[in-house]
């Protein structure tokens, strides 16, 4: 037999109303962890796409703080009456003891039914459920959204008394780190090799704001310079020993670089004039563009791109040399070391048996690093001969051995005061007893 309410709702059409409840609860659950799960960057190329579903996600991203407020708020009165109503059926049929009955119903049915169940569910597929409630979800923003704003508006206010930020911009670092760990979540579970060198290439791509020229350039010490003032025919044999395309020029002094010389632009001079003796190099070789060896890389790249050049000259303070950087530099910076017959780590390097290598002091650490995945530190010297130097605190003598970063260095030739050449065992030689 029917019991009644105290105001007179019929336990038949309590029940189902309690069920309407929880149905409304669980897609409120939903909605919430579909509006606070969804990807912004897909919803953002999904409407770029003409995806009409993923602008309103978009939409409801841009006010999350109070699509989250509107949701949780019914979720919250429409969980109270749910609660309310079976309390009060209850009680109209167990007296007192229903009080106990309706708190171990509804919380069970609550919890798992519209709680745990849809936001389980919304978590796994937070942006398909996102687009499918997206309609709705700005349905019921658009109902509650006036009792939201005033219910979000308290909530900052105590938030704000307790000296926590309530902006929704988030500094320059979080999206970064953002970033990274998207980065480092892409190809989880893939198999193959493609998924590491992706996100090599994408963490390189974020590294370029925090690197400069400095870190990539090839060294003085490395750089090929022809005096401008020898004859045309020296420089043209100069040019054709060197193995690269464009060489600075220099007067006088290295430091007093004076232009570049591009070997397509020499030889069609040397070819047009027939004689070589007759050519000027001043009037072949391009004015040198200087930059300071602190400039980022990510802004010498655009730079790169606007001047619709390849190579400049990098120099200190001072305004001494430092050193080349071209455009190739920087691309390796990003898809890693491009292989050819001038990569300084193909000469420099030659591996042993016993596994370690036998290195030319002036290679530099990076390149190490990134060709066989060590981890040795690129902050305290830029070659891995400086590293030594660094560390050892010293000249070292030929034959001298040390060790540090779990690697052991042996010192096998010097010219004057520099490290020429040197023995590096790496760790997993060290522990395999060499």
């Amino acid at each position: 037999m029917d019991a009644e309410l105290h105001f007179d709702i019929p336990l038949s059409f309590a029940i189902p109303l309690v069920v309407v409840c929880l149905l409304l609860a669980a897609y409120l659950s939903a909605a919430e962890t579909a509006i606070t799960g969804a990807s912004r960057p897909r919803m953002h190329r999904l409407a770029q796409q003409g995806h009409p579903r993923a602008a309103i996600v978009n939409a409801l991203l841009d006010r999350k703080d109070e699509a989250v407020s509107a949701v949780l708020l019914g979720n919250n009165v429409v969980n109270i009456f749910s609660a309310s109503l079976s309390t009060a059926v209850l009680t109209a049929l167990f007296g007192a003891a229903g009080v106990v009955y309706a708190t171990l119903a509804i919380g069970v049915l609550i919890v798992i039914f519209a709680e745990v169940m849809p936001k389980t569910w919304a978590l796994l597929r937070a942006d398909r459920v996102a687009l499918a409630l997206a309609p709705s979800i700005m349905v019921t923003l658009t109902i509650l959204g006036p009792l939201a704003r005033g219910v979000a508006w308290i909530s900052r206010f105590f938030l704000r008394l307790m000296n926590v930020r309530t902006d929704r911009t988030p500094d320059a670092e979080e999206q970064s780190d953002a970033l990274r760990g998207a980065i480092e979540l892409h190809g989880e579970g893939q198999e193959g090799d493609s998924a590491p060198a992706e996100k090599a290439m994408l963490r390189s791509v974020l590294d370029l704001g925090d690197r400069t020229v400095g870190d990539v350039m090839t060294h003085r010490g490395n750089v090929v310079l022809i005096d401008a003032d020898q004859t045309t025919d020296a420089i043209v044999t100069q040019m054709l020993a060197a193995p690269y395309t464009r060489i600075p020029l220099y007067r006088g002094e290295a430091d007093n670089v004076v232009g570049v010389v591009h070997a397509k632009d020499l030889f069609r001079a040397v070819k047009a004039a027939g004689d070589p003796a007759a050519l000027k190099i001043d009037a072949i070789m391009t004015a040198p563009w200087f930059i300071p060896e602190s400039t980022v890389l990510f802004d010498q790249l655009e730079a790169f791109r606007a001047r619709h050049e390849h190579f400049a000259i990098v120099v200190d303070e001072y305004g001494a040399l430092r050193g080349i950087v071209t455009l190739e530099d920087i691309i390796e910076e990003i898809v890693g070391d491009i292989e050819d017959e001038h990569d300084a780590i193909r000469r420099g390097v030659a591996r042993r048996d016993d596994g370690s290598m036998v290195c030319q002091g002036d290679v530099p650490i990076r390149d190490l690093n990134r060709e066989f995945g060590w981890g040795l530190p690129e902050g305290v010297a830029t070659t891995i001969a400086g590293l030594v130097l660094h560390e050892a605190r010293r000249i070292p003598e030929v034959g001298q051995v040390y060790a540090f970063y779990g690697f052991r260095f042996e010192i096998l030739k010097r010219e004057g005061t520099r490290i020429a050449e040197l023995r590096i065992v790496p760790p997993a030689a060290i522990q395999a007893g060499n």
